[in-house]
């Protein structure tokens, strides 16, 4: 019934732990998840975890916050892409969260190597028509900028995809929306103080909305603090029945339809 469409489990934090982790999805009704690739190094745990099961996928690419790995060119997502069960590009996209802070006083000026990267995730997208999976932290305005400078405005050759995780405003929403993206919410929404985000999650229209984990991070409300999983995405759903005043049935259909919509090839 449910659909996690963005999780993490080859992280180590479920070493060891997949049937676990299978048998709790199971008794949720968590029927299929999207395996995120971060780094080419973990490319071939994450495929080979979603070509192990069959209802999980594989996504291929380098997270914009990661350094110090594999720099991944055009030619080499492109050829990872059409490995068995990889429906989607990314995650990709730009992360200037606490930059100064974090990166030793460098400034937004200095990570023109992100934008670069995220340009390199769109060209590859485009090649292979397989959506991009967007994660954009206080960037959000570069984020939209680069999306519609390499054609990603709708139309024809846009790869289209969706915002993950999504914490941005209403007005971030609508412009990924009119880009033809659609938006992504976690266990964010469940949190005490995310009643901005809800207010979003109560516009953004049903039929481009997904959910997901986020696994291991951000388990939902009442389980905030602990290590996420994918059972727990019911969660989620359950909130955005709340706010829409709907059965959480229907927020499971409408949420799983359109990840079947968006991922396309997880329905051959």
């Amino acid at each position: 019934m449910f659909t996690d469409s963005h999780c993490h489990l080859t992280f180590p934090e479920f070493a060891g732990q997949m049937p676990q982790i299978r048998a709790a999805m199971a008794a949720a009704q968590v029927d299929r998840a999207l395996c995120i690739c971060t780094k080419l190094e973990e490319f071939d745990e994450v495929q080979a975890l979603a070509a192990s099961y069959d209802n999980f996928w594989a996504s291929v690419g380098v997270h914009p916050d990661n350094e110090d790995i594999a720099e991944p060119s055009i030619e080499d997502l492109v050829r990872l892409s059409q490995r068995p069960r990889v429906v989607a590009i990314g995650e990709t996209g730009l992360d200037y969260y606490q930059m100064e802070e974090r990166k030793g006083g460098r400034s937004i000026s200095d990570l023109e190597w992100q934008r670069d990267r995220f340009r390199v995730h769109i060209r590859a997208a485009q090649q292979t028509r397989k959506p991009l999976i967007i994660h954009t932290r206080e960037a959000s305005a570069d984020t939209l900028a680069i999306l519609k400078e390499e054609g990603e405005d709708g139309s024809p050759g846009a790869a289209g995809g969706v915002f993950h995780c999504f914490t941005e405003t209403a007005e971030v929403a609508r412009a990924a929306l009119d880009l033809g993206f659609y938006i992504s919410f976690s266990g964010i929404l469940t949190f005490k103080k995310a009643q901005d985000l809800r207010d979003v999650a109560a516009f953004v229209p049903l039929d481009r909305m997904l959910i997901e984990t986020d696994s291991p991070y951000l388990a939902p409300v009442p389980y905030r603090g602990k290590t996420n999983n994918p059972s727990y995405v019911p969660y989620v759903a359950q909130q955005i029945a709340e706010l829409r005043q709907m059965p959480v049935e229907a927020i499971a259909k409408a949420t799983s339809d359109n990840f079947e919509a968006l991922f396309r090839e997880v329905k051959s």
